[in-house]
């Protein structure tokens, strides 16, 4: 049996004495809500380029700023309302924009600027603050402050699939994790000693063997298959969890950072988003319909390419959103222009809203969540202003 990592069940002291010993541990994160409703949250980690992803081929200036770059459907993208184009590795996703179960936002952005540095930027993603408020970024991330304001949560499990720990979920809140990276060869001699050490425990006893089943059947979580079968398997335990009584989800996916050969860089980590998706639109089957999915990232990324065929860090990016309670079918976004005086700091892409506001409106529909509790707890200092309608 293959197990990738160790289960790391996060919670009480009590818990968090037991786990030291336990062989499993986790990064997608996972935890129960009342309703029906499910939100899963995708951290694209790297910065993607929201104008490669999601491309403004109406806009005439992008030719000129990428030259060696592809643009627009002579580039292999396809056209979706006679301005954006959709990136060819996304393609699989079509079916969903034209079911209206697809939609992104575009020139969005945290309140992070100027610094640029992936460690910050995605520290502030997860922990939904402004750039005044570092103290807020140690109390945990906004997933883990929307159930501190939801009616009546749940106790219930928490997942992490991934590399590292989730700010995004980390909290006072209770949640879980499990996440298969590392692999971890389990022998049939070391289960038995496992079943026989959580015998009198029934918390770890069904932990230990949930994990080992899953593991047991789900190889391709282990690495067989590559990242594209990885980030599939993300999506797949992730639906199977939620068809149960997890109703928020968040994990990650890495490789977003296209400083050179944007081309084919980009493209593996699109095609692994696009299966993730997928995986979770399967998985979830009926329940798709009362899914909204929010793949956000630190930043986006210049908009001139550079002298590696590929992009640098930027500002304003684009956000995907996928699910049958969104409506979807349609760019979101105020398009600010790429020409000149238009660019943030004469270089990247300039936000026209807050990517916080979107998830905030999204929170809003699916969870009741009062706007103040949104503005003040969830997201601290934010103005959500209108609503941009997302939502089916």
């Amino acid at each position: 049996m293959i197990v990738n990592r160790r289960l790391f069940l996060k919670g009480s002291a009590l818990i968090g004495c037991s786990l030291a010993a336990h062989p499993f541990m986790s990064t997608v994160t996972m935890a129960a809500a009342p309703g029906e409703n499910r939100l899963v949250v995708i951290v694209l980690r790297g910065a993607m380029d929201g104008l490669d992803a999601v491309q403004p081929w109406g806009d005439p200036l992008l030719r000129k700023l990428r030259q060696n770059l592809s643009v627009g459907p002579q580039g292999g993208a396809t056209d979706l309302d006679g301005f954006y184009a959709l990136h060819r590795e996304l393609a699989p996703l079509l079916p969903l924009w034209k079911a209206g179960q697809l939609g992104f936002v575009h020139a969005v952005s945290t309140p992070y600027r100027d610094e640029r540095s992936h460690f910050d930027g995605q520290s502030m993603l997860e922990a939904g603050t402004a750039n005044d408020m570092i103290a807020e970024m140690r109390k945990g991330g906004w997933l883990n402050r929307l159930l501190t304001v939801m009616p009546d949560p749940e106790a219930e499990t928490a997942y992490a699939i991934g590399n590292e720990d989730m700010l995004i979920l980390s909290g006072e809140a209770y949640r879980k994790s499990w996440a298969p990276n590392t692999k971890f060869t389990i022998s049939p001699q070391a289960q038995l000693l496992l079943d026989r050490a959580y015998e009198d425990d029934p918390l770890f006893r069904k932990a230990s063997a949930e994990a080992a089943t899953i593991a047991a059947n789900s190889p391709e979580i282990a690495g067989a298959g590559g990242p594209t079968a990885a980030a599939a398997a993300l999506g797949g335990f992730a639906a199977d969890r939620m068809n149960g009584r997890t109703r928020i989800a968040a994990f990650s996916l890495s490789g977003f950072d296209s400083h050179a050969g944007q081309e084919a860089v980009l493209g593996r980590a699109l095609a692994n988003l696009s299966a993730a998706v997928l995986a979770l639109r399967d998985g979830l089957g009926a329940n798709w319909d009362k899914t909204t999915v929010l793949a956000m990232t630190e930043f986006g990324r210049t908009v001139r390419e550079n002298g590696s065929d590929g992009t640098d860090h930027g500002t304003a990016g684009a956000m995907l959103m996928a699910g049958g309670a969104i409506k979807g079918g349609k760019v979101f976004g105020k398009w600010p222009g790429l020409g000149e005086g238009n660019l943030y700091a004469d270089r990247d892409l300039l936000p026209t809203r807050d990517v916080r506001a979107y998830a905030a409106w999204a929170m809003a529909g699916l969870f009741g969540i009062p706007r103040n509790a949104l503005e003040t707890v969830v997201f601290p200092a934010l103005d959500m202003g209108t609503d941009p309608g997302i939502l089916a």
